[in-house]
């Protein structure tokens, strides 16, 4: 008896495949606006308007949930030298901010080496942030004057305006921007801006992921114009987005997420015109206590940007960035207080 072999158990039972998802093109998502087609690969964090509307979709912001928010910045907040940062909230919607920053600042110059001169300034900022208005002011001690509004008319129309004061001529500028979400899968925007900048844009959802649209621009002060084509596809896991305009310009990129803590994405630019090219990788990780991100470019450049979350509302913050073909080396700190 003890020789007998037992029976083999028997086959699993095969699952039932799938049924295919019926798409129904009557009720597609509405894309996002034109302008932020790249918005995982090449939106900065330190924009007041990004970072305000990510805060009030998620109530509890934390390292581990800004990265699946926002994707891999290839852009991220690099500087040099030492800055201080603090925000006080005065209530639930209003807060006011204080900015100290010392170091070198970049001059334009004919030769092929960097010239930098130390330089220092102080900056003061209040912030009112509402589900339906958002407004944000910085002033500097050099006079330069900055504000943005971020106003929802309407359910369907979104008011966005940006205006940058400053006593140096010809340097003052403003723009304003109208945002028609006048279908459920589609959007139109508008923009207006000094010097006779006249711009229009459509995007259009295609399927559940594909989004396609184009743009056309006036700017009547310089006498140019132009127009713009671009196609965004996006499941949970990855983004993909593809620009081309009459200007010369082409600009490709892609984010995938590898994990829950890992993000990987690149981008290439092209222009047509100046045949300037540009390649570009990064990489995002999240720890328990930290964010680390970086970057590589074909032009030789390396930078890495660490948050180091010391305690409740208060971070520290690492930036590097080596240019070895035009050997110019960058290094920052700095401490963020508030939230």
């Amino acid at each position: 008896m003890a020789g007998i072999v037992p029976p083999p158990p028997p086959p699993a039972t095969p699952a039932p495949p799938k049924p295919d998802e019926k798409v129904d093109y009557f009720n597609l998502p509405c894309p996002i606006p034109y302008e932020e087609i790249h918005r995982e690969a090449l939106t900065e964090r330190s924009d007041p308007i990004v970072k305000a509307e990510w805060t009030l979709k998620h109530s509890v912001i934390g390292l581990s949930v800004v990265i699946h928010i926002q994707g891999v910045s290839l852009k991220p907040e690099l500087f040099e030298g030492m800055r201080f940062d603090f925000t006080k909230g005065l209530n639930q919607k209003f807060s006011l901010s204080h900015s100290v920053f010392m170091g070198p600042t970049e001059i334009p110059s004919q030769s092929t080496e960097t010239i930098k001169i130390p330089t220092s300034h102080y900056e003061f900022g209040a912030n009112y942030i509402d589900p339906k208005l958002m407004l944000f002011g910085r002033i500097l001690t050099d006079g330069r004057l900055n504000a943005r509004v971020k106003c929802d008319l309407t359910e369907n129309l979104i008011l966005k305006a940006n205006a940058q004061l400053t006593s140096e001529p010809h340097m003052s500028h403003g723009m304003v921007n109208f945002d028609f979400k006048t279908g459920s899968d589609y959007r139109t925007q508008l923009q207006l801006g000094n010097g006779a900048l006249f711009g229009a844009s459509y995007i259009q959802s295609v399927t559940p992921q594909l989004a396609l649209g184009g743009e056309v621009f006036w700017a009547g002060q310089h006498r140019k114009s132009g127009i713009g084509y671009a196609a965004r596809y996006n499941t949970d896991k990855m983004v993909a987005t593809g620009q081309v305009a009459s200007t010369g310009m082409v600009a490709l990129s892609y984010v995938q997420k590898v994990s829950e803590k890992v993000s990987l994405a690149t981008d290439f630019m092209y222009n047509y015109m100046s045949r300037d090219v540009t390649a570009s990788f990064g990489y995002d990780y999240i720890l328990r206590q930290c964010r680390l991100r970086g970057k590589f470019d074909s032009n030789g450049c390396a930078a890495a940007f660490l948050e180091e979350r010391l305690n409740m509302g208060l971070n520290f913050i690492l930036s590097a960035e080596i240019d070895h073909w035009k050997k110019d080396y960058k290094f920052g700190f700095g401490l963020t207080v508030g939230e």
